[in-house]
């Protein structure tokens, strides 16, 4: 039988104080949540973050499995993972780019709460990038000493899931709030979500194995 070891509790703290000066700065996920606060609103943005940590979690299973070591150490597994996830948030810009109305359309055009969830979940768990990082840093805080290094990984990774979704939420409230003072410029928000997808697709196009 498989042994089920929890991190140490000095470990969890300073895995905790890491991962929020991580979080702290605003990566592609954030990027994401806030153009969808923006343009949709609050809710869909909150429905987005957590969908986006449903891809987290994808990727801390993956680490804890040791799939994501083979993902990356596969190019063509890294290429398949890179491009799928590059082309489907082009995809999306390019759909908001060719979409037409002012802001009243987009209004009644509102995305339901669970597609903004599952679209979520596909865009972080889609990323490679994601996978890599949790690779190069959930081994620092694991202790293989103790055993259980996958149950170890995975503790971790709710750590991180759940700081990521109060930190997340709250730029998501943040600029569904500061978009509600821009629906005049509903058309503006809603063609800039457009480009900022296809600019996230290209960024993820050209993600490396590092």
């Amino acid at each position: 039988m498989v042994p089920v070891v929890f991190p140490d509790s000095t470990s969890v703290w300073f895995f905790g104080l890491a991962a929020l000066a991580l979080l702290a700065i605003p990566g592609p996920a954030v990027l994401y949540i806030v153009v969808q606060s923006a343009e949709q609103g609050r809710r869909v943005g909150l429905a987005s973050v957590a969908g986006v940590h449903l891809g987290t979690l994808v990727h801390v299973a993956a680490a804890a499995a040791g799939l994501s070591a083979l993902i990356v150490a596969s190019t063509v597994g890294f290429s398949v993972v890179k491009y799928a996830g590059a082309a489907y948030l082009v995809l999306l810009g390019v759909r908001k780019l060719l979409a037409r109305g002012l802001e009243t359309q987009v209004e009644r055009t509102r995305e339901p709460l669970r597609q903004a969830f599952v679209r979520g979940t596909i865009v972080n768990a889609l990323n490679p990038k994601t996978a890599l990082f949790f690779l190069a840093f959930l081994p620092q805080f694991v202790a293989p000493g103790r055993g259980g290094v996958w149950s170890q990984a995975l503790v971790l990774g709710f750590v991180f899931v759940g700081l990521g979704l109060v930190t997340n939420s709250l730029y998501a409230l943040a600029a569904g709030t500061a978009a509600g003072l821009l629906r005049r410029r509903g058309s503006v928000v809603h063609y800039g979500s457009g480009v900022v997808f296809i600019a996230l697709g290209a960024t993820a196009a050209f993600a490396k194995r590092t």
